[in-house]
């Protein structure tokens, strides 16, 4: 498997699709860098050459934020919001969604799983 940027990338897959692999670089991305270093994208990650991986990696390195540095900076951006105690922030604290999604019936990626609460129905209104 040939290594781009610290990541192994699958050699059976196409160019394009082997370099989503990697964690910030999308479908256009991985276009906009075949593009720039001139390789087929319909191109096997397998058949590359030294020369084509180096290229790739030097493209990657110049122009984008990828794994590490893009997870670092995420998680700087998110305790920013927290810090300043913005909406956003408080949302990100407390698990929520963030982005404006209804919270009564779903989000039960974010809020996790379930916790019932135990209802009323043994106690009665005695007079």
């Amino acid at each position: 498997m040939p290594r781009i940027a610290g990541r192994e990338i699958p050699d059976a897959k196409k160019v394009r699709v082997a370099l989503t692999y990697i964690f910030g670089v999308g479908e256009t991305t991985a276009m906009k860098i075949l593009g720039e270093t001139n390789i087929d994208p319909e191109k096997k990650a397998g058949e590359l050459s030294d020369d084509e991986l180096s290229q790739i990696a030097t493209t990657i390195d110049k122009n984008h934020e990828i794994e590490g540095a893009l997870r670092r900076q995420t998680a700087q951006n998110i305790s920013r919001l927290r810090t300043i105690n913005c909406y956003r922030g408080i949302r990100h604290s407390k698990g929520l969604p963030v982005r404006g999604q209804r919270t009564k019936t779903n989000a039960r990626t974010r809020k996790g799983k379930r916790k019932t609460v135990a209802s009323k129905r043994g106690v009665k209104d005695q007079r």
